[in-house]
């Protein structure tokens, strides 16, 4: 693996491009355009207000290190919203798929979001992706969140990070400028898990500040992203 020259703290691997090869292969023949972490966007031949985005290898650092659960990522949307996405955890082999109006399942077994509505008694899923600038403003706010919970992980991947949320073992997940293709399919699972989220463009190409919760602390919490 290697880190990348034109973004800080960004880490590449050889997997990242096989992969992708892999998933273009299947997906171009359907003239929908994609959107990939790896080639960017790529322009189907189809009038559609469809777009796959997907995410090679989503927790390079955990494949290449060997730390924890990383993901293939695969999602449908419609102009902006979700529609369906898939996970493939890797080491696990896991298969999360779903959305908002089909419900979302780990293999055969549905998912649904914690009942839990006291951010203090939750769980909150959060980190510094690449793109994240250690300043004064982003760091305060980044604490006030990780404040409000009764406890914060860092899982190193934003799509396993959302999976936690749509499996109910963490009540929230938010991330500053994290880009597009590392949350869309999780997005759309948590949605058909129960969850509600929030995206707000940042000046990046493609990146947000994301939060997704269960229904019962989005609010408690979204001036904290507004913030930012």
């Amino acid at each position: 693996y290697s880190y990348d020259e034109n973004i800080e703290r960004e880490v590449k691997a050889l997997a990242d491009t096989i992969i992708e090869k892999i998933i273009l292969d299947k997906l171009l023949p359907t003239g929908i355009d994609i959107l990939s972490e790896e080639a960017g966007l790529i322009e189907g031949d189809q009038n559609s207000r469809l777009k796959f985005i997907i995410d090679p290898i989503d927790g390079t650092v955990n494949f290449v290190r060997g730390i924890a659960e990383c993901s293939i990522c695969i999602a449908l949307f419609e102009e902006e919203k979700p529609i369906f996405g898939v996970i493939a955890s890797y080491p696990s082999n896991e298969i999360a798929w779903g959305g908002k109006q089909l419900g979302s399942f780990l293999g055969s077994s549905k998912l649904e979001v914690s009942n839990i509505g006291e951010s203090e008694k939750g769980l909150l899923c959060t980190g510094f992706p690449s793109r994240f600038k250690f300043e004064k403003k982003s760091l305060s706010s980044q604490i006030r969140l990780m404040s409000k919970f009764g406890k914060t992980r860092m899982l190193g991947s934003a799509s396993q990070s959302l999976l936690k949320v749509a499996k109910g073992s963490a009540e929230c997940y938010s991330e500053h400028k994290i880009m597009i293709w590392d949350v869309a399919a999780g997005i759309a699972i948590a949605e058909g898990a129960g969850a509600s989220y929030i995206l707000i463009p940042t000046p990046i190409a493609q990146s947000f500040d994301v939060m997704v919760s269960n229904n019962k602390l989005l609010m408690e919490i979204k001036g904290l992203i507004d913030e930012r």
